[in-house]
């Protein structure tokens, strides 16, 4: 842990020098995922030529090794200086309900960088935020990853703490972040649609916990206004009450307003995941 946070005391120019180093060993060196990232851009942007597609995946390797230096920034970032790298639009939107004792989710997708959104949410926010994550296998870079993510407040919890805890959300009015995208396992309910032009499959977890217990819904829409500086927009998903939803209303909706954040800007989106693996 005291190497990373010695290294996070760098200045985020100096360790973009170092990232730029990983840039070209992903690229040109390693060719991490190349042909995961190919196959998944062809399907997703089959209107686009051999080049365009080229040139979304080499921009991808810039903003996925950026988001290295940005997260390890994270442990000792100042608050005045990350506000001025991250700006949120709407939170006391996604505050509000909260306050008037009702939990909101904010479902959210892998687009960069996404770690600091959570670190945004808690930061901005005037209300609790639980952030619900899925444990890292080696439990050095499990804690890491909780340090960083509480770095300016909030709590993170496990999936499965989450799920024994979830019928909480209605006497203890929180804002929960999921990352609303992750490909669930076999053993999981899951529900398959299409998603940038193939069959995908989603967790269900904020369609049933928002019509279960009446909460409201939020998309967090992140924009890359250039490097190192983001903004997020909390986007109203929806709100109760629920009769007359159709069943998975709320999961297309969200998979709906990730595409397009996703065609906004689309070497943003971690194409090197396997997410369309049935």
């Amino acid at each position: 842990m005291f190497f990373f946070r010695l290294l996070s005391r760098l200045p985020l120019p100096i360790l973009y020098l170092l990232t730029d180093f990983l840039y070209l060993i992903a690229r040109f060196v390693i060719r991490y995922r190349k042909k995961v990232i190919d196959e998944n851009l062809m399907h997703a942007f089959p209107e686009l030529s051999d080049r365009e597609r080229k040139k979304v995946r080499n921009r991808f390797y810039r903003n996925f090794t950026d988001t290295f230096a940005e997260t390890i920034k994270i442990l000792t970032i100042s608050e005045a200086e990350f506000r001025q790298r991250f700006a949120i639009v709407n939170q006391p939107d996604l505050d509000k309900p909260v306050q008037n004792e009702v939990s909101s989710l904010m479902m959210a997708g892998h687009i960069f960088n996404w770690e600091m959104g959570v670190v945004g949410t808690n930061l901005y926010s005037q209300v609790p935020v639980e952030t619900v994550y899925l444990k890292v296998n080696n439990p050095f870079f499990n804690e890491l990853m909780k340090k960083i993510r509480t770095r300016f407040g909030g709590y993170v919890t496990e999936k499965k703490e989450f799920r024994r805890g979830m019928l909480t959300l209605g006497k203890d009015p929180r804002i929960v972040l999921l990352g609303s995208d992750q490909r669930p396992p076999s053993s999981e309910n899951r529900y398959q649609r299409e998603f940038m032009n193939r069959p995908a499959v989603f967790f269900e977890g904020a369609e049933f916990l928002s019509k279960k217990m009446n909460l409201h819904v939020h998309y967090g829409k992140m924009t890359k206004v250039k490097r190192g500086h983001y903004r997020y927009e909390y986007i109203p998903l929806a709100q109760p009450p629920f009769e007359g939803h159709a069943p998975h209303s709320i999961t297309d909706m969200f998979c709906e307003m990730l595409e397009q954040n996703i065609r906004e800007q689309p070497d943003m989106y971690l194409w090197s995941h396997k997410r369309w693996k049935i």
